[in-house]
């Protein structure tokens, strides 16, 4: 039977890096009116390597959003630590943003007229920072960019791009990184490179990172995979696998039909 979280957790950081705490968003009103997240209940533990899946629409790309402050809920709460992002003016919420939260985009935007070595500083320079070097430089020699840093993004392969963006989001060690579908736009040998620098961000770094992806080869590398379907969590499985991925997936399918074709009384 697929897993269905019921119980309401406190609304305390309780040692997680984040939290979604009875999550809802609503688009549209009257018989228009989408329910994109529909309660969600979900837990970051800090240090692990998270991968969010499910069908197209199933509310993926809405709840990285929500919990990377990018979007606000309808209802609910998102809370980064023990900070409650619906309790922060504009000034705190930006600046959790630029201090606590890193994100990978799939489509890496990154600044044409910028170097990478000036793409990575981006978020640095913009708080007025200046960068740690020795983390810096642990950054730089883990995406193995170091003779790449005076190209513009122009001049560097699509996997390069990428790693540029995962290194910009990681740089200031920020407390928790979201990717969305960080190798959906690359080949497999540049996507197996990224999604390599992510497990190692967690396994030898300490980072904490949420991944949404559809990939279930990328699946496998993270510690565990939280499935969604019609904007709720369904099912979770830990030290996921490809195969044990897949099997999972065509299950909640399985389920879906079958609900659906309850509903239409078939």
């Amino acid at each position: 039977m697929p897993y269905v979280s019921t119980e309401q957790p406190a609304l305390t950081g309780g040692g997680y890096a984040a939290r979604a705490v009875g999550l809802t968003k609503v688009y549209g009103s009257g018989e228009s009116e989408v329910h994109a997240l529909a309660g969600i209940n979900m837990d970051i533990a800090s240090r692990e390597f998270t991968a969010v899946m499910g069908p197209s629409g199933s509310g993926k790309s809405t709840l990285m959003h929500c919990l990377a402050a990018l979007d606000t809920a309808t209802s609910g709460a998102v809370l980064i630590g023990d900070a409650d992002l619906a309790l922060l003016n504009d000034k705190a919420l930006t600046a959790l943003r630029r201090d606590q939260v890193g994100f990978v985009f799939q489509s890496y935007n990154l600044v044409p007229t910028l170097t990478a070595q000036e793409n990575i500083l981006l978020p640095l320079s913009i708080a007025g920072r200046k960068p740690d070097q020795e983390w810096y430089d642990t950054v730089i020699d883990t995406v193995g960019l170091r003779d790449r840093l005076g190209h513009r993004p122009n001049e560097l392969s699509g996997g390069q791009q990428q790693r540029v963006a995962c290194a910009r989001a990681l740089v200031s060690r920020p407390s928790i990184v979201f990717a969305d579908e960080p190798t959906g736009n690359l080949d497999s040998t540049s996507g197996a490179e990224v999604l390599g620098f992510l497990r190692r961000s967690v396994s030898e770094f300490g980072q904490t990172i949420v991944m949404v992806t559809h990939d279930p080869i990328g699946a496998a590398y993270t510690d565990r995979v939280v499935f969604l379907a019609d904007g709720r969590v369904v099912d979770e499985l830990r030290q996921p696998t490809a195969e044990t991925v897949l099997e999972r997936m065509a299950s909640i399918q399985t389920a879906a039909i079958a609900a659906a074709d309850a509903r239409l009384g078939h």
